[in-house]
C-alpha cells in the first residue's frame, strides 16, 4: 500500500492556508467593499495583486508600522516600500500605479464640470495629489466660460517665492486653454496651510495679472494635512480685485 509524503494535503483538501485567507479577502470586499477592512488588510489586498502563491499579512503589517498610515503606505517611493522584505519592485509598482488611478480618476471626475467654491470633487482632487508631497508644487486649474474645469496643470515646483512663480507663464497657459477664469492651489509640506506673505503677494500678483488679461482669478487654495486655507473664503480674492479696481479709479482720476 502506498503511503502519502508526511504533511502532504488530503485528497479533497490541497488548498494551502493563504489560499484560504486570500479567498476570505476577496468575498469581504465583494460584499462589503473596503468600509469593512482595516489599513493593513486594504495593503494586504494590494499586495496580493502583485505576489503569487505567497501569504502578504506579514509585509502589509510591516508597511503600516513603518510608515503610520495607509496614506503613508500610497504615499511612499518605491525604494522605500522595498526596504520591507518580501515587497518586490513589482509589489511597489502595483501600489504606486493604485495611487495614480486614483489621481487620475478624480481629476476626471472635475474636468468639464460646474465648479462652485465649496466643490467636494475639487477639494477631494486637490487633496489627493498634493498633500504629501515632499516639495511645494503650484498648480493651476484652467475653467471655460461657463466655470467648467477644462484642465488642470502642474506648473512650478520647489520654494514658491514671488520670483519663482512667473504670471507671464501662467497667462500664456491660460490663453493657450481659452480659460475664463483660474483657480492656483499649492501645498504647504509642513502640514500647516496658513499662508504666508509672500504667498498673498504671489496671489494679490496673479489676480492683478489676471484683471490686465480679463481673466478672473476664482481662489487660490492652500493644502495642508488634512486641511486647507481658501483666499476666496477668507475674503483675500474680493480685497485683492477691490485694490486693483482702486487703482484704476485713481488713474483716471
Amino acid at each position: 500500500m502506498k503511503r502519502e509524503p508526511q504533511g502532504a494535503p488530503k485528497a479533497g483538501n490541497s488548498r494551502l492556508p493563504w489560499e484560504g485567507h486570500r479567498q476570505r479577502l476577496r468575498e469581504k470586499f465583494e460584499q462589503s467593499g473596503l468600509s469593512a477592512f482595516l489599513d493593513y488588510e486594504i495593503v494586504e489586498l494590494l499586495l496580493m495583486l502583485g505576489t503569487a502563491r505567497k501569504d502578504c499579512k506579514q509585509q502589509a503589517k510591516q508597511a503600516i508600522e513603518k510608515f503610520k498610515t495607509l496614506r503613508g503606505v500610497l504615499e511612499a517611493l518605491p525604494e522605500e516600500l522595498q526596504q520591507i522584505n518580501g515587497i518586490s519592485p513589482y509589489n511597489a509598482f502595483v501600489i504606486k500605479l493604485v495611487q495614480e488611478l486614483a489621481r487620475q480618476f478624480l481629476k476626471e471626475q472635475i474636468l468639464n464640470k460646474p465648479y462652485c467654491k465649496s466643490s467636494k470633487e475639487v477639494f477631494d482632487y486637490l487633496f489627493l495629489s498634493m498633500r504629501d508631497l515632499k516639495k511645494e508644487r503650484f498648480k493651476v486649474m484652467f475653467l471655460n466660460a461657463q466655470n467648467q474645469v477644462i484642465e488642470v496643470e502642474n506648473l512650478f515646483e520647489g520654494t514658491l517665492t514671488a520670483s519663482a512663480v512667473y504670471p507671464r507663464e501662467i497667462l500664456a497657459r491660460a490663453i493657450k486653454h481659452n480659460a475664463a477664469s483660474l483657480i492656483f492651489a499649492h501645498n504647504h509640506p509642513s502640514g500647516n496651510p496658513e499662508p504666508s506673505d509672500n504667498d498673498k503677494q504671489i496671489t494679490r500678483d496673479l489676480v492683478f495679472a489676471g484683471k490686465v488679461m480679463q481673466i478672473d482669478v476664482l481662489d487660490h487654495i492652500i493644502v495642508g494635512d488634512n486641511r486647507y486655507f481658501s483666499f476666496a473664503d477668507a475674503g483675500l480674492i474680493e480685497e485683492y480685485n477691490l485694490s486693483f479696481s482702486s487703482l484704476g479709479k485713481g488713474k483716471r482720476a
